[in-house]
């Protein structure tokens, strides 16, 4: 059941959470709707530790933890320090870990990380920062090991810890099998570790193979603890964290051994949670249209059967009684829900008609490979379409890509009436400075460009193979995407400003946006918020919103609005707009850590999953189906 929480420290900052039996869950844990949210909820809570601590003692020791889940945190104590509402100059702080070999000034390096979101942002004294040295000599690990532990208990211990936690469930680089009594240590990585990191080093090939931790025991040792997660992508280990028993298979559980320790989750990654996912096996519910539709639909799943062939019996042996009070018998429930679900299948005659439809593409092919159906049937309904490609997505292109594009260019030099002189001296320069770059080194002004210009030529040869004309696509390239790095700017108001002007020109009927969030840098939930904002101070009629998912994840049937049917001769034409993504094709740089499929097979599968999916539940049969969720919001109407 809901419920709103509000923050006794900032009445004027409510957390929605949603509650219900706690039964199963072995460690406190609290959902938030927003994953803003969250940011604010764990600085509030930091503010008050670093207060609390300092009046106490003098001093403040927070333990902190680097990647895209606490930056958000990290953002809001800088927003609240330069306020002049937080002081940092009695705060001390020790980081969980660091890649081995590193240098710190390396990009990659989680010490560069530190300083480049947070640290440079405070009044904290340098001599006060604490991260493991990926530099030091081999020979002297475990003596650097040793000291840093010896350094935070004379630091009087950690007051504050923040985790995050990983696909195989490890916290700081805690691997699987790892030890409650381990100390801070160098540590072999994981196979899924490394490959979850890829993405951040241009490649599996250029991740560390090793790194230095803070150990369990280390960890543990903390006066309160906070793990955080967000994302779809994390339900299932979150849920093996807080649910299962104890097991150094997945050494997040060790934190059921702490007495202060709380998870904060964002309502996807808390969504295997069994007072989230299946609340009616652990207490009495509302049984409202949504719940009662989730509720059916597991029925059928754990009693293998279609939803109108479920029985009387079937509730009552599944925690269901209730609902079959409620109802009577069993014919009314199974007719309710199966109607329902009938009626979010929508062909191309009950979709939008000679509309003004607005697609917001996050990367240059997240419209095809989410919504390649669907495009081709609004096109064919006479809509008026435009897709928004927000970002340049060139940090996604291989140096070889580039080469093979220039020698092109090269060879048609006479052809298009170009100096070949110049483009053999300008592809030479490229060549020059692509052999001397680092993976992952920032490239240069030319080569970024020409790297977006790749995704752009491929962005539009894939709108045309699903029947849009090239006029369609616009090219907003954000700029907090602009930074030639992995790591982003902040979503400012210029980036609003775009997307909002945008809006104001079209004015869209239909908006279309990406809802899947686990993407491996968080560029679709940074897309999302811009258009939040700008929707929010949009001045004209307010359009209705789809949220689209496949790169990552799909939507489950009981949370679709609107399931759209696609033929098998669809899929292909679907695919093969996908396959105009030459970039992306074979090996992406950022195929996401944890699904190693190319985005056609992931789209494939999870287009006939979805029908399969239908039609065990005895609805109508189809060849695949794309899913999309109707974002109900306020505005002007």
């Amino acid at each position: 059941m809901n419920t709103v929480e509000t923050n006794t420290d900032t009445p004027s900052t409510p957390v929605v959470t949603l509650h219900g039996c706690r039964d199963r869950e072995r460690i406190y844990t609290v959902v938030v709707d927003d994953p803003e949210d969250l940011a604010i909820y764990l600085a509030d809570r930091i503010t008050t530790v670093i207060r609390e601590a300092s009046e106490a003692r003098g001093s403040c020791v927070l333990g902190l933890a680097t990647g895209s889940t606490p930056i958000g945190i990290y953002r809001e104590l800088i927003r609240r320090h330069q306020a002049g509402e937080l002081d940092f100059t009695k705060v001390v702080t020790f980081n969980l870990d660091e890649y081995y070999p590193m240098e710190p000034d390396n990009i990659h390096s989680y010490n560069m990380f530190m300083m480049e979101n947070f640290f440079s942002q405070v009044n904290i004294d340098p001599s006060n920062i604490h991260i493991p040295d990926g530099s030091v000599k081999r020979s002297r690990i475990h003596e650097h090991c040793a000291a840093y532990e010896q350094a935070i208990v004379d630091a009087g211990g950690i007051d504050f810890q923040i985790l995050g936690i990983g696909r195989s469930g490890h916290i700081g680089f805690n691997e699987p099998g790892s030890s409650l009594l381990s100390r801070t240590r160098a540590i072999t990585l994981d196979t899924i570790t490394r490959r979850d990191a890829a993405a951040d080093f241009f490649g599996e090939d250029n991740v560390p193979t090793e790194a230095i931790t803070m150990g369990i025991a280390t960890i543990l040792d903390a006066r309160e603890i906070a793990l955080i997660a967000t994302g779809e992508h994390k339900a299932d280990i979150v849920r093996r964290a807080v649910e299962e028993e104890i097991s150094a298979d997945v050494t997040a559980t060790f934190l059921q051994e702490h007495g202060n320790t709380s998870v904060y989750l964002d309502a996807p990654a808390a969504a295997d949670l069994t007072r989230i996912k299946t609340p009616w096996v652990l207490e009495p519910v509302e049984w409202d249209k949504a719940t009662t539709e989730r509720a059916v639909v597991w029925l059928a799943d754990q009693s293998e059967k279609a939803i109108l062939k479920l029985t009387d019996a079937d509730y009552r042996e599944n925690h269901l009684s209730t609902l079959l009070s409620l109802h009577g018998f069993a014919g009314k429930p199974n007719g309710e829900v199966f109607n329902r679900l009938r009626k979010k299948i929508k062909g191309r005659k009950k979709l939008a008609a000679k509309k003004r439809v607005l697609v917001f593409s996050p990367h240059p092919d997240d419209d095809v490979i989410s919504m390649g159906g669907i495009l081709r049937k609004l096109q064919q309904n006479e809509n008026e379409i435009i897709v928004a490609y927000m970002t340049s997505g060139n940090i996604a292109v291989f140096d070889h890509d580039v080469l093979r594009h220039l020698d092109f260019v090269e060879r048609a030099t006479t052809t298009l009436g170009l100096s070949t002189d110049l483009v053999r001296q300008k592809r030479k320069e490229i060549k020059r400075g692509l052999a001397k770059k680092h993976p992952g080194a920032v490239d240069s002004d030319a080569v970024l460009n020409l790297k977006r210009f790749i995704r752009e030529s491929e962005a539009i040869s894939a709108i045309v193979a699903v029947g849009l004309p090239a006029a369609a696509a616009r090219f907003l390239n954000l700029p907090f995407y602009q930074t030639g790095e992995v790591r982003k700017r902040p979503v400012g108001e210029e980036d609003v400003k775009i997307v909002n002007g945008l809006l104001s020109e079209l004015k869209p009927d239909i908006v279309f946006v990406a809802g899947d969030m686990s993407d491996p840098h968080g560029t679709h939930r940074m897309c999302k918020a811009a258009i939040d904002r700008a929707l929010t101070e949009y001045d004209g009629r307010h359009p209705e919103v789809w949220l689209y998912r496949g790169a990552w994840e799909e939507w489950p049937l009981t949370e679709a609005d609107v399931l759209v049917p696609l033929s098998q001769e669809e899929v292909s034409q679907k695919i093969m707009a996908i396959f105009k993504h030459q970039s992306q094709k074979d090996v992406a740089p950022f195929p996401g850590g944890h699904d190693d499929r190319e985005f056609w097979q992931r789209v494939e599968t999870r287009n006939l999953d979805t029908a399969a999916r239908a039609d065990h539940l005895g609805l109508p049969e189809y060849y695949a189906m794309e899913a999309y969720k109707i974002e109900r919001r306020g505005g002007k109407k």
